[in-house]
């Protein structure tokens, strides 16, 4: 469990300050997994843990792939300015 608790914090840091349904999922099914623990049905926790670390580990790359997106629009942003700054030149 500790290892999952270190991926949803991880997610939650690449993800500071914006909403993503899969990361509120994994900190669910991680909340979930600990009243498992406590109730000492521990193949239940094993399979909510298991679940939270996909839902995180699938927030993170969603994060990380729509800031690439981001990043990508912008580059070809600059380049299509230079190229109009290099089709003006005399």
């Amino acid at each position: 469990m500790r290892l999952t608790e270190q991926v949803v914090e991880q997610a939650r840091t690449v993800a500071a300050g914006e909403t993503v349904a899969e990361l509120t999922q994994a900190e669910e099914k991680l909340a979930l997994a600990r009243a498992a623990m406590a109730d000492e049905a521990y193949r239940d926790a094993r399979i909510q843990t298991e679940q939270a670390e996909l839902d995180a580990r699938l927030g993170e790359a969603r994060v990380l792939s729509l800031r690439s997106q981001a990043q990508l629009v912008e580059l070809n942003r600059q380049i299509g300015r230079l190229r109009e700054q290099l089709g003006a030149m005399p």
